[in-house]
């Protein structure tokens, strides 16, 4: 099975590789990782006391971020070093100022993995939720380096768990420690004999509840929402935009949009533009230049409060945006699968997503709570939304419980810190 593997990964490399020739993230991955091993020796990070934390991408990081954020204060004699597999994590992340060392991580291969571990040498490694890079592993395993898997969410679906899934198993248990999301995950651990695991929940409800704590304020957002009720449409797919598009023909000329897609490539934001073109839609890229001087010309005010469709056509900024809103739609429902409504959740934002949210133990728990909202159609969103503008009542109170709900879950950052404690002493 390892050989198979190792050639599924050496054919994904080629397949990224020819992908490059006609695909912007696909030349990204490719390019950061040429000369990765040079960098890596120029960077000065050979001989250095190491923590690295792998993210697959943005949802990864923000995810680790607590962690991160936490080894730095409980290590300050250590360095951070910040790999990530796609993109879209490391081209936004690639200066955040908490880590010494980013870099792309070099391609599962045994002698990849063997090289970077000889360079970095970390004493202890945490990767976030999925991240099971099984050369990687096998090689932290082989140098005894501890590693740490974190807000793991197995499902029965998972190789792990069927019959022909035994060389997968063996994978796990060179882990040092397991923090998965909940119970059910650690039952499914407990019937193919991993016991080296524990529930700590997940790190991302450590992240969410100290946005609103940070520091953003936006002259453009304020002045494009103009005391008005605003809808956000967090990393929205074509079949979000649409509704969302549909619900402002039929329903409530006051109402706002701010809308950030999931992808922000000139082609889709053009087709947005075009979708909501009745209603006067902004860039916000056009117009973020006021928010640095924190002055607004009068003409530029008065074309927002006109506007009724606010598009954020950059990346990074949806987490914080959120509180400029009063009721949430999260996009992926009706893909593979949802984004985050946490992020909305902790500005007491009702949600609303689409039909495939099932995998996502959060979604299921804010619904039963009644603070989030699953459709099917068109016609499911326009009626809920229309409900949640018009009955005030019920829209606080679904946002307040949200809110509620995150907070009771934060705290699983303290338990992953003090399991790294018993590998690494703090000078």
């Amino acid at each position: 099975m390892r050989i198979a593997y190792n050639i599924f990964i050496w054919f994904y490399g080629i397949a990224v590789t020819l992908a490059a020739f006609s695909n912007k993230k696909a030349k990204q991955w490719v390019d950061g990782r040429k000369d990765i091993f040079s960098r890596l020796k120029q960077s000065g990070i050979k001989g250095e006391a190491i923590i690295w934390v792998h993210c697959a991408s943005l949802g990864e990081f923000e995810q680790g971020r607590p962690v991160v954020e936490k080894l730095k204060e409980v290590y300050p004699e250590h360095k951070i070093l910040i790999t990530f597999f796609s993109p879209s994590g490391y081209e936004v992340r690639k200066n955040y100022k908490e880590a010494d060392y980013i870099f792309y991580l070099p391609l599962d291969t045994p002698k990849n993995a063997r090289n970077f571990l000889n360079i970095v040498r970390p004493q202890m490694a945490l990767f976030v939720k999925y991240e099971f890079w099984y050369n990687y592993i096998n090689e932290l395993h082989r140098q005894k380096i501890p590693l740490i898997h974190i807000s793991v969410n197995f499902r029965s679906s998972q190789i792990f768990f069927k019959p022909w899934g035994q060389w997968f198993r063996k994978q796990l248990m060179k882990i040092t420690w397991i923090f998965v999301q909940n119970e059910k995950s650690l039952d499914l651990l407990d019937r193919i004999k991993i016991h080296h695991a524990d529930v700590s929940g997940d790190t991302r409800f450590d992240r969410v509840a100290d946005l609103p704590g940070e520091k953003m304020d936006s002259i453009t957002l304020d002045s494009f929402r103009n005391n008005s009720l605003t809808l956000i449409g967090g990393s929205t797919w074509k079949p979000g935009e649409k509704m969302i598009c549909s619900f402002l023909k039929k329903n409530h000329e006051t109402i706002k949009i701010i809308l950030a897609p999931h992808l922000v490539d000139d082609g889709h934001i053009k087709e947005i533009v075009s979708l909501f073109e009745k209603y006067n839609p902004v860039l916000f890229s056009k117009i973020k230049q006021y928010d640095d001087n924190n002055i607004i010309p009068k003409e530029i005010k008065d074309k927002l409060i006109l506007s009724r469709v606010m598009i954020i056509d950059t990346i990074g900024l949806l987490s914080h945006i959120y509180r400029y809103g009063d009721i949430a739609y999260i996009g992926g429902g009706f893909g593979v699968g949802i984004h985050n409504v946490l992020e909305a959740a902790i500005y007491e934002l009702p949600v609303i997503f689409g039909p495939n949210h099932r995998k996502f133990n959060e979604a299921i728990a804010i619904k039963e709570l009644g603070s989030g909202f699953s459709v099917n159609n068109e016609q499911e969103f326009i009626d809920i939304a229309k409900r949640l503008i018009t009955d005030e009542t019920f829209r606080k109170e679904s946002g307040i419980n949200a809110n509620t709900f995150v907070k009771k879950n934060s705290g699983a950052t303290h338990l992953i810190i003090n399991k790294v404690k018993e590998y690494i002493i703090a000078g």
